[in-house]
Parts: structure tokens; C-alpha cells; sequence
């Protein structure tokens, strides 16, 4: 049974009124004629299927983020943009302590920084090529090669 809020919640997506739209071919939203909305039995109005769209407009989704896989290349524009940051911020946060000894420890970082990066990437990328050889049907379960 609904809780209290549930029911609420319910009842306020029922009395507004709902606009029907289809999405064409190009991806544009196009109105629905007011002959092709049919009134159903409790009086709110439903649109009538049309296959074709609906199956048209299910195929043009918006495609995921592609990940390209893992590279140095990469991770070492990355560690031009953090490493200045990391340089700075030791810089001003250590301001008692002398030169080498602040800089040193940014160094450190990005050390560990640059290969836990390159770790991270090939990790989703691992994982993206995974969901994808499942999407396409590629792996069967279980199955001994």
C-alpha cells in the first residue's frame, strides 16, 4: 500500500494537464493533432500509438560518452594542468618552510598522481568495452573458449 506521501505525489501528477508530443526523424518535436488524441474512459486525454515514431524515436537516442582507451599522452596534459595547481597550492600553503621543501612533496604527488591516472583510465576503459561487448551481444555467458 502507498504511503501517505506516495499517494500525493500521485494525485498531483493527475490533475495537471499533459502536453503530447512525437519526435520525427530529425530529432524535432512535433505537436499532436487534436484528432489523434483520443479521450479515455476516465476522461483524461491519451494519445493514440503510432509504431513507427515510437520506434523511430527509441532508435535515436542520444549515444553514451565514447572512452577511447588509456594513453601517456593523455595523462600527461593532465598532469600540465594539475601540476601547477598542486606546485601552488604547496607553495602557499607551506609558506614557513623553505623552497625545496615545498616543492618537493608537489613533486611527490604527481608522481603517484600520473600513474594512478593512466590506472584509472585503463580501468574504464576496461569497463566501457565490457558493457559494449554486452550491449552487442558479443560475450555469452558461462561459454569456455
Amino acid at each position: 500500500m502507498p504511503t501517505r506521501k506516495q499517494r500525493r505525489r500521485q494525485e498531483k501528477t493527475r490533475r495537471h494537464e499533459w502536453e503530447y508530443v512525437y519526435v520525427d526523424d530529425e530529432g524535432n518535436e512535433v505537436d499532436v493533432a487534436p484528432e489523434d488524441v483520443a479521450a479515455s474512459t476516465n476522461g483524461r486525454a491519451q494519445p493514440r500509438e503510432r509504431k513507427s515514431q515510437t520506434r523511430k524515436g527509441a532508435q535515436t537516442r542520444r549515444p553514451g560518452r565514447t572512452i577511447e582507451p588509456p594513453s601517456w599522452r593523455r595523462v600527461g596534459k593532465r598532469g600540465l594542468m594539475i601540476g601547477p595547481v598542486v606546485v601552488i597550492a604547496m607553495l602557499l600553503l607551506n609558506r614557513n618552510l623553505p623552497m625545496a621543501q615545498r616543492v618537493v612533496p608537489a613533486v611527490i604527488m604527481l608522481a603517484f598522481f600520473l600513474p594512478f591516472s593512466y590506472f584509472t583510465d585503463s580501468v574504464a576503459y576496461r569497463m566501457y568495452r565490457k558493457r559494449m561487448d554486452r550491449a552487442s551481444g558479443g560475450g555469452a555467458r558461462g561459454a569456455k573458449s
